[in-house]
């Protein structure tokens, strides 16, 4: 069972979303709240497996909400997978989103089936990672001056040559899958490569592997695949 708390201003949209939730054997909906504030409390004393969070909210934004619910995670607590909601696909937040550790982003009017998809997704570890979503990282990326010296990421440095290839595929936005297929192995030898590269650079999913990817130029825009 998937624990999913709800996190958005608007009262008719948490409804909205709950009905949907509800209607799933799979995910349990264990709280609602109407702003960042609320959303770390009931983090605290829930416990969800997913916050299913609007980035635009009164009080403290997803955003700010996201640091401070994953930095309990540093400090020893597990922190819940978060899931990001807007209702622009072109939020000027969603970079930041990424880079504070979100595993995921979303439209508020995405199908009933794709939300569904989407919590199971990261509930199991993954991350939402759409190719829409990788160009606009790779937008930000460039509007942002460009990658920074590979010195500030000294881990890039136990990376293996095959890991640091998969680390450059994962930052193309190619699935597990596409990967094996890329490098003619099994699916479970690049689930253990994608494994061992998080470890390395002490990334949560694949979201932050692809923010630290272009920041420190392991891969270039012009590398992706639009």
């Amino acid at each position: 069972m998937i624990r999913v708390l709800l996190v958005d201003d608007q009262a008719l949209v948490r409804a909205g979303f709950r009905m949907i939730l509800d209607a799933e054997a799979g995910i349990d909906v264990v709280g609602e709240a109407a702003d960042g504030r609320d959303a770390i409390d009931q983090v605290r004393s829930l416990r969800p497996d997913v916050v299913l969070m609007d980035i635009r909210m009164p009080e403290l934004d997803g955003l700010e909400a996201a640091r401070r619910i994953l930095a309990d995670g540093a400090a020893g607590t597990d922190p819940p997978h978060i899931l990001m909601l807007t209702t622009f696909d072109r939020d000027e937040y969603v970079y930041e989103a990424l880079r504070a550790g979100a595993s995921g982003f979303l439209l508020k009017d995405t199908p009933p089936e794709q939300l569904v998809a989407a919590i199971e997704v990261v509930a199991a570890g993954e991350a939402l990672l759409a190719p829409s979503i990788t160009r606009r990282v790779i937008a930000e990326f460039v509007k942002g001056g460009g990658p920074k010296a590979q010195a500030e990421f000294p881990r890039l440095q136990d990376l293996t040559a095959r890991e640091r290839e998969v680390l450059g595929l994962i930052a193309r936005g190619l699935s597990n899958a596409e990967i094996a297929k890329t490098l003619f192995v099994s699916e479970t030898t690049v689930k253990t490569h994608v494994a061992r590269v998080l470890m390395k650079l002490g990334l949560r999913d694949r979201v932050q592997a692809v923010v630290l990817a272009y920041e420190a130029g392991v891969v270039t825009p012009g590398d992706t695949e639009q």
